[in-house]
């Protein structure tokens, strides 16, 4: 159990980043701040919480976290940069912005977190967590901007670890689709869920128990890692479940009058 620490949490009003709060405030000494950029649901879990209304997606953003976390709690223990949010659509149209806005929260918010948590601990001991994404290590139908993200972050936590300070750990989550308001995000028209499904309490449950072991990964669906294994020996099994996956993108185009 991780107890006594100090964390903070983006993210963390709903999904992932919500169950994984009430997992980490349960203990009741362990003092977090929880940013997110609503804060409906974080600030009635416990007097331990601190909430915080926060877009992530800036420089400053994550400048104002560190000094709000510096001056509640001196040393943070854990930082998690769980913050994220995907498109799901069909990449046929011309908008620099809107890729840039998912790149500025989904890969230079946790990459400069992660700089300036380093800076924070000055050679002592904290460990830093981010939230990847399954799709980060195969694209998925629809959403190529966020698997973009996602791998973008895989990169990133390839390359770090070969530089990464001793007193550092780094924990990263690999969670498959969940059961969240991730795919009312994504788009606002209704659209097939990918397979399989999991549920946040779930996937909370399995990052916590990784975080408190200090894993260097958590892959919380068993399901997904069975697949890695037969998708590399049976290719074909591969192609038939994407071929699935682009069948839900294709009457999702039909659904908003386009053709893929």
């Amino acid at each position: 159990m991780i107890t006594s620490k100090k964390i903070v949490l983006t993210g963390a009003d709903s999904g992932i980043g919500l169950e994984v709060l009430k997992l980490l405030a349960k203990d009741g000494t362990n003092k977090i701040l929880a940013v997110d950029i609503n804060c409906e649901n974080m600030d009635k879990i416990g007097s331990n919480v601190i909430p915080m209304q926060k877009d992530v997606s800036s420089q400053a953003a994550v400048d104002e976290i560190f000094e709000k976390a510096e001056a509640e709690f001196g040393k943070i223990d854990i930082f998690y940069a769980n913050a994220g949010y995907p498109y799901y659509e069909l990449m046929d149209y011309t908008d620099w912005d809107r890729t840039a806005r998912m790149f500025e929260t989904n890969v230079y918010s946790p990459i400069y977190s992660y700089q300036k948590y380093v800076k924070h601990l000055d050679g002592r001991e904290g460990q830093f967590a981010i939230t990847i994404s399954a799709i980060g290590k195969m694209a998925m139908p629809g959403f190529t901007t966020y698997s973009a993200s996602k791998f973008a972050m895989e990169g990133f936590q390839q390359g770090i670890r070969f530089e990464l300070p001793k007193n550092v750990t780094l924990t990263c989550l690999y969670p498959i689709a969940t059961d969240t308001n991730f795919f009312k995000t994504a788009n606002s028209v209704k659209f097939e869920r990918p397979f399989p499904v999991q549920s946040p309490a779930v996937v909370a449950k399995k990052m916590v128990a990784g975080l408190e072991k200090g894993k260097k990964s958590v892959n919380p669906s068993f399901l997904f890692t069975l697949s890695g294994v037969l998708f590399a020996v049976m290719p074909p099994i591969k192609a038939t479940y994407l071929a699935l996956e682009k069948g839900k993108l294709k009457r999702f185009a039909e659904k908003i009058g386009k053709k893929l």
